[in-house]
């Protein structure tokens, strides 16, 4: 009989073919993953694979306490977080509740990451290239503008200089970081996973080949050593765990690689770096498993996913 392991996604309603990676994980290594899924509506699409359960929001000051509830009620062990304030929400209820697991368990860089302007400043001190800041560099051409707080691309401004201007003189910069905008780039996000004991298992680069959304909907994995030894430094310099996605863009017009981002969680398009051959969900229930999380440098490039919609109908 197969030990059955109970996992819980924060947010992760949109997370169908993942959820089924998780499923397929755990038959390989013997164990029957049962999933369910903590979203405020029960009609979301990730109720194809998982059992969804209508909580609270992130911010609501009774969120941990009806965390406990659906935690104990459906024995689960292992918390994964798929949306960014989810990140210290699994966390923090882990840290508070040993019989739990979360591949992340120091929120404490996390945060740093999901604040923009704080993001930059770690960046710079460990010496990986960002595109340049406007509030310390002079910058002659356009500027962007993204949210201090802001995810998938929601928010964002493109500014010329003479606009970035005027909101220095009317004081409007809070809440905003300001950088060279890069007009003519290629994108990419790597995928990557680090074990409990601080071992980097994998940096799958892909490039990002259509966006809607914020979110990709066609990938293809590459090889590509500049991004992939940039990625080490960064996961070396964090003091991170578990699935970490990496975005970068190279600049056409003179090669350079910046730093976009990092987000301490799975990815929505990590499954391609999953059919490559870097079995991230795998690596997940190897860790809470305490075994050995096998360094994966055998993935494949040229491995493509396009993402396409797919109804789930549900009846009154």
């Amino acid at each position: 009989m197969r030990r059955v392991v109970n996992i819980l996604f924060l947010g992760g309603a949109k997370r169908v073919a993942m959820g089924r990676l998780f499923i397929e994980a755990g038959r390989k290594l013997g164990l029957e993953v049962v999933l369910f899924s903590y979203e405020l509506s029960k009609e979301v699409p990730v109720s194809e694979v998982a059992n969804v359960i209508v909580g609270r929001r992130w911010t609501d000051p009774d969120l941990m306490s009806d965390l406990h509830d659906v935690v104990s009620e459906n024995r689960i062990d292992i918390i994964i977080p798929f949306v960014d304030p989810a990140v210290e929400v699994a966390a923090k209820y882990c840290a508070s509740d040993p019989q739990v697991w979360t591949p992340l368990q120091d929120h404490t860089c996390a945060a740093l990451m999901f604040d923009k302007i704080k993001a930059d400043e770690v960046f710079s001190a460990i010496g990986i290239p960002a595109p340049a800041n406007a509030a310390k560099v002079k910058i002659k051409g356009d500027i962007i503008a993204k949210p201090q707080f802001g995810s998938a691309s929601r928010g964002l401004k493109i500014l010329e200089h003479d606009e970035y201007e005027a909101i220095c003189n009317r004081g409007e910069m809070n809440g905003y970081i300001f950088q060279e905008y890069i007009a003519d780039r290629d994108e990419f996000t790597v995928d990557c996973y680090i074990a409990q004991d601080g071992q980097i298992v994998c940096t799958v680069p892909r490039r990002r080949l259509e966006i809607a959304g914020g979110e990709v909907v066609s990938t293809v994995t590459l090889r590509d050593s500049e991004i992939e030894l940039l990625s080490s430094n960064v996961l070396e310099n964090l003091n991170l765990r578990g699935p970490v996605t990496i975005q970068f863009m190279r600049d056409k017009t003179d090669g350079r690689i910046l730093i976009m981002e990092v987000n301490p969680r799975l990815g929505g398009g990590a499954v391609c770096a999953v059919y490559a051959g870097a079995d991230i969900p795998r690596f997940v229930l190897e860790d809470w498993m305490k075994g050995t999380v096998r360094i994966c440098d055998d993935w494949q490039a040229d491995v493509k996913v396009c993402r396409y919609f797919e109804d789930v109908v549900f009846r009154p």
